[in-house]
Order: structure tokens, then sequence, then C-alpha cells
């Protein structure tokens, strides 16, 4: 049974139009994904999910497998991903394949590293293993402390709890990057008709500076510049 990674690459952004094929130091920004998921020796294999052409073309040439031109009726501006990365699943079941194991990774998350992989596969194999292992991050936003909400009479209040006066004593929370999701094939078909919350979910935390999610040109500018700074 095989571990395959999935990355879902659909050609009309808003944000950033052209996103997926604009350069980023020196190469497409979704051949950073597809290269990154066919070095790493736990992955079986590499699949891209896409509407658009151009998209299909660059990552087949990456080495990435383009087994259809995705259906419009998930191409949408507000289609949601899971349903994506299920109906990949299916047809690439369909083809024969045995699937135990999907690892989604986004390509707008360039500069995740090995060893985040890593620390994700090591959670989603212990001994209680979860449905789903995500990664996250530390924004410095807390609900209980520095996240206010405003009410009907236009005054703010703490999100939740009543106020503290130091974030150390607020209990930890996390950002979703976005950036790796580890499915157990099962939980993706669950929570692709239930929603994310539906499976046990866990996190697996990475460096802010690893956790750029591109969907603007400041988003873009900020991952060439770490990406040349961590290139020495």
């Amino acid at each position: 049974m095989k571990t395959i990674a999935t990355i879902c690459a659909r050609g009309g952004s808003k944000g950033l139009p052209g996103k997926h094929l604009r350069l980023l130091g020196g190469r497409p920004l979704i051949v950073h994904t597809i290269a990154f998921a066919l070095a790493h020796p736990a992955l079986d294999a590499v699949y891209v999910s896409t509407d658009d052409p151009a998209i299909a073309e660059v990552a087949a040439a990456a080495g990435a497998r383009v087994p259809y031109l995705r259906p419009p009726e998930l191409a949408r501006d507000d289609t949601p991903k899971l349903p994506v990365i299920e109906h990949l699943a299916a047809q690439i079941e369909a083809g024969g394949e045995d699937i135990a194991r999907i690892v989604d990774l986004q390509p707008t998350s360039p500069l995740r590293q090995p060893g985040d992989l890593d620390g994700c596969l090591a959670r989603a194999d212990a001994a209680d293993a979860p449905d789903l292992v995500l990664t996250v991050f530390d924004s410095g936003c807390n609900p209980y402390f520095n996240l206010v909400e405003q009410q009907g009479d236009g005054s703010l209040l703490p999100c939740k709890g009543g106020g503290l006066a130091a974030r150390q004593a607020a209990p930890p929370v996390w950002t979703l990057n976005g950036s790796i999701y580890v499915w157990r094939r099962e939980a993706l078909a669950r929570a692709a008709r239930d929603g994310l919350w539906s499976v046990r979910v866990v996190a697996h935390p990475m460096p802010l500076q690893r956790s750029v999610d591109i969907d603007n040109a400041d988003d873009f500018a900020l991952a060439a510049w770490r990406l040349q700074d961590a290139a020495g």
C-alpha cells in the first residue's frame, strides 16, 4: 500500500494571477513543491490536480503525474479542497493503485523542509496515530490575550476568557499554515464528506519563517527573500 503526495493547483488565482507558474528562485512556484515531494523517500508517487493545461504541462515536465484535467465543478473559486483531493485519490485507485496514506502539499508553501514532513510522518506513525496530522505555527496572536472582537455596541472584548495580563498565562494556540497534511486514506474520505474537523486532528509545529503561504504579491516577495536568505 502506497503513500502518495497530492498537490492541488487551480489555475484561476485572484490574489496573485498565475502564481503557480510565477518564477521563484528561478523556477515556477509549483515546481518547488514537486521537487520536494519527488526527493522525499517516504513518498511513492507525486500527483498534481489542476484545471489549467499550462500548469499540467509544467508539472508533468517536473516529474509529477497529472492523470487528468480537473473537472470545472471542482475548479470554482468556492470549491473546498477536500473533495478535490478525494476525487484525485479515487481516480488513482480506479487505476489499480492501493493507497494507505495521502500527503497533501500546498504549492503556495515553498519553504518547507524534509524535516517538517519527517515530523508529520513520525506523528502519524505513533501508537496513538490520528486521522490527520497538519502543520501549524505560532503567529503570536492569542484569543485569550491579544485577540479581541467587536460587540454589538461597538465595544471590544477578548475573544476568549476574561483577558489575561500576560501572554505566558494563556493556553497555547496555533495558526494553520497549510503546508503539509498527512491523511489516513479512510479519514480523508470521511472528511471530504463531513468536514475537516469530523476526524481526529493533531498538529506538527513549524517555524514562522517556513510558514509563508503565498496568496498575494507581498507574500511572494517575502518567500523570495526568505528563500534567498536560506540559500546563504
